[in-house]
């Protein structure tokens, strides 16, 4: 404390300090940067397993303000995750969704697997950046820690001359983890959208950060015809490692797959569309499917493209490939006159199960009904076969 000289008593006035971040000691006068302060989204990986939901509910917001989480299921993965209701979705699997379309973002959550990740901003952090006009993309970049590509999937056919048309490069003898594709120009892996420098971090359906150099090499040549692999460069594979997240088929952003899933649009003919749907069990599985069976010579679904033993996956843009026989073959009949179908060979289902992805995940023409969507892949279920219902 200082006096201050003068005719009256002596006056006792208070010393204050100054810190720039803290402000000066007084109560009354903080003065904090807290409101230039960005808010940070926040990160979610949620695993389910087979037959369970996700267990939250997408919602469009009533004032068109982004996509919110509803009605968190008690012990969900959505739950466990840390994920609370109210949070706005800016990325789903590292794809910016804020400007997206509302079905095509529930397609991508319906239809990711066993693995979902979710990049959202708490309610109030949400509304303060739309009230302080900041970017919400360049908010969920800047997240990221700097330059970030999505891993990319590419299918390489075998030439007979050539092969692949690459060749693994590591850099000590033996070293697990560090898989770098050296391509050839023009070759198979090139114009499958393989570059040379890549990081090999997945291949027909194994990981190989647990390999060596010398084990992916046999693999590779064991692989005869074709071989899936996923990819990512190094500047983002650094990325993905520092912030914690593993890198997944799911998160693909490109796709060069063979067998992918197709959606064919059928009008009624007089004998009806021409085929039968039988609920059979699947090949190398447990689960039941609704499988496309004798089509007729000439049939609205010949024509089509429609074709024998195919996995029928959704009716007019909705999933059903965990739904009850009975109740696909009443959504059928009641379209009247026209109907979607989409299917999927067995050869791209066991494709896409190695994946650890559904059929329709990167199948742009599948669009979800409803406004509402469950945070969920589907139900199985375990009806006794069927011998098949005429369509």
């Amino acid at each position: 404390m200082k006096s201050i000289p003068g005719p009256q008593d002596s006056i006792e006035l208070p010393c204050f300090t100054f810190n720039p971040k803290e402000g000066i000691d007084n109560p009354g006068l903080v003065v904090t940067d807290d409101f230039d302060r960005n808010p940070l989204p926040i990160l979610y990986q949620l695993r389910r397993v087979e037959g369970q939901n996700f267990g939250f509910y997408l919602q469009n917001t009533t004032d068109k303000q982004g996509l919110e989480i509803k009605d968190i299921d008690p012990w969900s993965p959505a739950e466990r995750s840390g994920l609370t209701e109210g949070d706005k979705v800016l990325e789903v699997n590292d794809e910016y969704v804020v400007n997206m379309d509302f079905f095509k973002v529930a397609r991508k959550i319906q239809s990711c697997g066993l693995h979902l990740f979710l990049l959202v901003l708490k309610r109030d952090d949400y509304d303060q950046a739309v009230c302080t006009g900041v970017d919400l993309q360049m908010l969920a970049t800047a997240s990221k820690g700097g330059p970030c590509s999505r891993p990319r999937l590419c299918h390489i056919n075998r030439h007979q001359h050539c092969g692949l048309g690459m060749t693994l490069i590591s850099g000590q003898a033996g070293l697990k983890g560090h898989c770098v594709l050296s391509v050839g120009a023009g070759s198979p892996a090139e114009k499958a959208g393989v570059i040379s420098g890549d990081r090999l971090v997945w291949m027909n359906g194994v990981i190989t950060s647990n390999l060596t150099d010398v084990s992916i090499n046999k693999s590779l040549k064991k692989s005869t015809d074709s071989v899936t692999m996923l990819l990512i460069d190094s500047e983002s594979e650094s990325s993905y490692i520092r912030r914690k997240i593993p890198i997944l088929p799911v998160l693909a952003g490109h796709c060069s797959l063979p067998h992918s899933a197709k959606t064919m649009h059928l009008v009624k003919g007089p004998e009806g569309y021409g085929f039968l749907l039988r609920q059979e069990k699947l090949p190398h599985s447990q689960q039941i499917g609704n499988i496309l069976r004798d089509v007729d010579k000439g049939s609205p679904a010949e024509e089509a493209g429609m074709e024998d033993g195919d996995l029928l996956l959704a009716v007019n843009g909705e999933q059903v490939e965990f739904m009850e026989h009975d109740d696909i073959v009443k959504r059928v009949r009641k379209c009247s006159e026209r109907v979607s179908f989409t299917t999927i060979s067995m050869q791209g289902r066991h494709l896409f199960r190695a994946l650890g992805i559904s059929p329709l995940f990167f199948h742009d023409e599948f669009i979800h009904q409803d406004d509402r969507v469950l945070g969920q892949t589907g139900i199985q279920t375990s009806q006794p076969q069927r011998f098949g219902d005429a369509l």
